[in-house]
């Protein structure tokens, strides 16, 4: 064995896969699942966290080392970023894997890309970063790096195809991870919540810097609705990559009581009558379960302005970016008060029309993203690039 647990006889191929975030560890997770199912003799490494390593991938970094979100937390973590980037400039170098495979998270995986590329390992970006949103001169810079770019929006091929890359779109992964075997009035009681009472999900995030900035503002809100409607209950799924010491001291100056569960992400929404939903992958998640929802972000100041001379989309919540249209409310930065997400969210609760409806919409998106299967899909589309890339 080598020092990345590599047995020195060893002659099949290696794939390389980098997930920075909690989003596409559970996507590295399913596609590391898949990969093995379909071939047994692959050798899978990776930077993830909890779901990649249960499905087999031997860690070489923790993805909590880089998850980091904004201009400024970025400059906070530059120590650790660049110490786990050089980790895996080092196996590039020597363990020449047949394979890497970027998952979104563009910031580190273009670098990483790009020095991949310098010593000829191919790579596949599996999860395009959000350049319809911002930054569109990275669809260059990506066609350049990549053999293969599988893309999970349909309205992405064509932002990729006159670059000439090799773009496919699989459906949407979330499609066949975002379920629940529960009945509602089941998740409520598998929570010891009363079956009876409408609940409110919270979803503040999955990175301490957006818990920081949006867990106080949504727990404040919580007490608001909480005197608007007596009879709510609240609950609040808790990211792997977050420590219960942390959320406990925003749970401890909390207005109304939580019931905090570990993961579970699915069936907390199963239980849910609505929630408020930090923007993200949350959005598409909470939307793909059909749960009406209010979008919340808040950056820091000067990373909030930053951000809005860049982007370029009139949405910020995914769920609405692909419903092309605002399906659910936004509330980003200073229009992210208590008394505003309070305000949006009476407008569901209390109008069982206006509920309905959103969950109408909700499901005619999900049909939109895919029938299921993605992740195999994904499998078979690396194991057709790994064909001829065998550097052993």
């Amino acid at each position: 064995m080598d020092e990345y647990g590599i047995q020195t006889a060893f002659s099949g191929k290696k794939v390389l896969i980098i997930a920075g975030e909690a989003s596409g560890d559970m996507h590295g997770g399913t596609l590391a699942r898949e990969l093995l199912k379909q071939d047994s003799s692959l050798r899978l490494y990776g930077v993830g966290s909890k779901h990649m390593k249960e499905a087999g991938v031997h860690m070489l970094a923790d993805a909590a080392e880089l998850s980091v979100v904004g201009a400024l937390e970025v400059l906070t973590h530059i120590r650790a970023i660049y110490r786990v980037f050089n980790t895996l400039k080092r196996f590039l170098k020597q363990e020449r894997p047949d394979l890497l495979v970027l998952i979104d998270f563009p910031e580190f995986n273009i670098l990483l890309g790009k020095a991949a590329k310098k010593i000829g390992v191919p790579i596949l970006y599996y999860i395009s970063p959000q350049v319809w949103a911002w930054r569109r001169g990275r669809i260059k810079t990506i066609a350049s790096l990549v053999k293969t770019i599988v893309v999970v929006l349909p309205f992405e091929v064509d932002l990729y195809k006159p670059s000439g890359v090799d773009v496919r779109f699989v459906g949407h992964p979330l499609t066949d991870t975002v379920q629940s075997s529960y009945t509602q009035q089941e998740a409520r009681k598998q929570f010891g919540l009363d079956i009876q009472k409408r609940t409110v999900a919270i979803l503040p995030g999955s990175r301490t810097k957006e818990i920081t900035h949006i867990l106080p503002v949504l727990l404040e809100t919580a007490g608001l609705l909480k005197t608007r409607f007596p009879e709510l209950q609240f609950i609040m799924p808790v990211a792997h990559t977050l420590s219960k010491d942390f959320i406990g001291t925003f749970m401890d100056a909390a207005p109304v009581q939580v019931k905090l569960v570990e993961g579970q992400v699915y069936d907390v929404l199963r239980a849910s009558d609505a929630a408020m939903v930090t923007s993200g992958t949350a959005t598409l998640e909470t939307g793909l379960m059909a749960v009406p929802m209010v979008i919340v972000y808040r950056f820091s100041t000067l990373s909030y302005i930053i951000g809005r001379m860049l982007v370029y989309v009139k949405q910020i919540g995914l769920i609405n970016i692909v419903a092309g249209e605002q399906v659910a409310p936004e509330l980003v930065q200073h229009k992210a008060t208590p008394k505003n997400i309070a305000d949006a969210m009476t407008a569901i609760l209390e109008d069982p029309e206006q509920h309905q409806r959103m969950r109408n919409q909700l499901i005619g998106i999900r049909k939109r993203l895919g029938d299921g299967g993605t992740s195999a899909r994904v499998a078979s589309v690396v194991l057709d690039v790994l064909k001829g890339n065998n550097h052993a």
